[in-house]
């Protein structure tokens, strides 16, 4: 399989990820390619918004969300993990069989800004 490097539409990280992954990506958000914390945050937003969105609005929605603050996008990132990590864990404790499972290369995952970082 070819690994290709992609880069998220919302927020500018840039991963490592198989074609038919970034396929899948792009085929469950309008051709745009979401990284998995963006993507989570949309599936939220429509399953959970104050206001009922569709996928497309609540994908705009958030792209919007991303443009607006100014800082590195690794601190983005970090910070929506905490929110998103913070919410899950509310999950976890009242439904203890949370199954979901996602595919996506480990191998690499760097951010825009001149700032990297590499999993290994």
């Amino acid at each position: 399989m070819e690994i290709e490097l992609v880069k998220c539409e919302c927020c500018g990280l840039k991963e490592d990820c198989t074609q038919d992954y970034i396929s899948e990506v792009k085929a469950k958000f309008d051709g745009k390619w979401l990284c998995g914390l963006c993507s989570e945050a949309v599936r939220d937003e429509v399953n959970r918004g104050k206001k009922p969105y569709g996928l497309e609005e609540a994908v705009k929605a958030h792209m919007s969300f991303c443009r607006k603050f100014k800082s590195n996008p690794a601190v983005r990132v970090a910070d929506g993990m905490r929110q998103m990590l913070r919410r899950r864990s509310g999950e976890m404790s009242s439904s203890p069989s949370s199954s979901k499972k996602y595919t996506r290369s480990g191998s690499t995952s760097q951010v825009g800004d001149d700032s990297s970082f590499h999993l290994y």
